[in-house]
């Protein structure tokens, strides 16, 4: 099982990473010519909302008394990997 101490930096750990890639797609949509600006904005647009919906989910974690920890776990794993997938789709869209 894993605890929430665990979660919640692997949590941080992944947004972190969401966050550099992030970054490097804007500077990429910087240099862009306009029609593929917009393109690269409208990904960036879901990229971000993909990762504030995973930092929502970290905060939900940590806060989550260690009862409803236990019951909640499932769901927060749940949860994340549908928010994975769809982040990681997102910046393949880039590529």
């Amino acid at each position: 099982m894993i605890d929430r101490e665990a979660y919640v930096e692997k949590a941080k750990a992944n947004i972190d990473k969401w966050n550099a890639e992030i970054d490097k797609m804007q500077a990429n949509a910087k240099e862009a010519q306009a029609d593929a600006k917009i393109e690269y904005e409208k990904q960036l647009a879901e990229m971000r909302k993909q990762r504030d919906e995973a930092e929502a989910k970290m905060k939900e974690a940590q806060q989550a008394s260690d009862a409803a920890w236990d019951d909640m776990r499932k769901g927060f794993e749940q949860a994340w990997n549908s928010l994975s997938e769809s982040f990681q789709s997102a910046m393949k869209r880039f590529k």
